[in-house]
């Protein structure tokens, strides 16, 4: 029995797992010491807010009883709100006490407020964005059709390869709007789909940020200024639009449909990705994810050592390591969040639908 055989056992097991979350669906699995009333505070989550109450913090829309557009525009929490566990009817719900004009306090529904919105500065957010915020506006990858077709630093105003700020560069194939920034980025090494058995499928290219440029003057070759630089930017950068720092501040769910994949990196190239660290992996809105999907990350079996080399190949079974909070997407890879985890994640780690 080889490594295919091996990834059919492993294929099962989660099948098996996954039929047996569907049979217990309608049960929520709340937490053994539940509080009927939380006080939320300032730096909570919603994460953070739902595991006081919830085994499965992702189960969160199905204990607020929210719909599908409540679940991408949940109604603001903020501190000082008190959540109330209410078990009086055959499931329980949570219940949302906001401050009143006159000090008391209203219960309110979690619907949505007509239209999906950034995150307000103190509202509290899904997860931590401290965790994130280095990767809303700046992308740790860049899908392969983009880098190639993306501008790039082509010249300086005299000999130097290398610039720093306040240096004025020329660009090919930019165009845009005087005055617009543009973000600098040094192409890195390609991420291999680890489910392409013969590693060849290019899914994107890590590329690491230099710096910010302003657009002076459009042209064949354009002329930028160099405003900021984390590192030295160089000929040959390559040139992506800035994007405005914007958070949608989901509820953590399942995705609609059954998700399973792989990881494909860690940010800052950990071997053993903890709590708090971005992922990358190799499924994207193409395949049914959206921002607030949660998944469950999953550790390989370990072989079983054999006493006698005619024994077959065992391993022990998968353990769940984690869960993953999607959120950025892609049409073929997204960025996670790792929550939760018990165990190391390690690149080529499976995911999947909790």
């Amino acid at each position: 029995m080889g490594l295919t055989m091996r990834k059919t056992i492993i294929s099962l097991l989660f099948a098996v797992s996954g039929v047996a979350g569907l049979a217990h669906a309608d049960t929520l699995a709340m937490k053994d010491n539940a509080p009927d009333r939380y006080v939320v505070v300032k730096g909570d989550t919603l994460w953070a807010i739902s595991g006081h109450f919830l085994k499965q913090p992702w189960r969160w829309p199905e204990i607020w009883r929210m719909n599908k557009d409540e679940i991408k525009n949940p109604h603001w929490i903020y501190p000082g709100d008190v959540v109330l566990l209410d078990r009086t009817g055959g499931t329980p719900r949570l219940r949302l006490l906001k401050d009143g004009s006159g000090g008391g306090r209203n219960e309110v529904k979690l619907s949505p407020s007509g239209r999906i919105s950034p995150l307000d500065n103190n509202a509290v957010p899904s997860i931590p964005l401290l965790a994130i915020r280095p990767f809303l506006n700046k992308p740790l990858v860049i899908e392969e059709n983009e880098l190639l077709n993306a501008p790039r630093v082509a010249a300086g105003p005299d000999e130097r390869v290398v610039f720093a700020v306040g240096d004025r560069v020329y660009a090919v194939n930019l165009q845009g709007k005087e005055g617009d920034v543009w973000q600098a980025y040094r192409p890195g090494a390609p991420l291999i789909d680890p489910d392409d058995p013969e590693h060849k499928r290019v899914i994107g290219h890590q590329v690491d940020y230099l710096g910010d440029l302003r657009l002076d003057k459009n042209g064949d070759v354009a002329t930028l200024r160099v405003l900021s630089s984390k590192e030295e930017i160089g000929v040959g950068a390559r040139l992506v639009r800035a994007t405005e720092e914007t958070y949608m501040n989901y509820a953590p769910h399942a995705p609609a449909q059954q998700v399973r994949g792989k990881v494909v990196s860690a940010y800052g190239g950990v071997a053993d990705a903890g709590p708090y660290t971005t992922l990358v992996i190799n499924r994207g809105s193409a395949d049914g994810l959206d921002v607030g999907s949660v998944l469950v990350t999953w550790k390989s079996g370990r072989p079983i050592k054999k006493e006698d080399k005619n024994e077959p190949d065992r391993f022990t079974p998968p353990e769940q390591s984690g869960n993953l909070f999607v959120y950025r997407v892609f049409p073929h890879f997204s960025y996670g969040l790792l929550l939760d985890s018990t165990l190391p994640v390690n690149t080529a780690d499976e995911v999947t639908s909790p």
